[in-house]
């Protein structure tokens, strides 16, 4: 399985890429493998605010809905409205094209608390 080592990592299976104060959010490998083939990705709304923990878009598998839940406070600051076409970039490159939005961050401190590449590789392994 891909865990790019540059990634940062939540619990409920999003990668965090960080550039300055913005960061881009999307699905695992892990996770869209195990949705299966994604039909429907609810691009979230820009300009919406966010808060750690919360369910803030879903995803529309073969297999079931699931909810994508932020990895850090802030505001969403762009969308990947390609995927309103081509939801199938979650499954066929989940760490580029596949991206769902970026976030502003409001409190940089919560990168901290995410996983590191082995980290997550364990947890995903475990």
């Amino acid at each position: 399985m891909n865990v790019p080592a540059d990634l940062r990592y939540s619990t409920d299976h999003e990668w965090i890429r960080q550039d300055g104060n913005i960061v881009t959010i999307g699905i695992t490998e892990y996770a869209q493998d195990s949705l299966g083939d994604v039909v429907f990705v609810e691009v979230p709304e820009q300009g919406l605010s966010v808060t750690a923990g919360d369910s803030f878009t879903e995803v529309e598998s073969t297999k079931s809905v699931s909810d994508i839940y932020a990895p850090v406070s802030g505001t969403i600051s762009a969308v990947n409205e390609v995927l309103d076409d081509q939801p199938e970039l979650l499954n066929s490159d989940p760490y580029g094209e596949g991206w769902i939005c970026s976030i502003e961050l409001s409190d940089a401190a919560q990168l901290d608390e995410l996983m590191d590449a082995a980290a997550y590789k364990a947890l995903t392994e475990g």
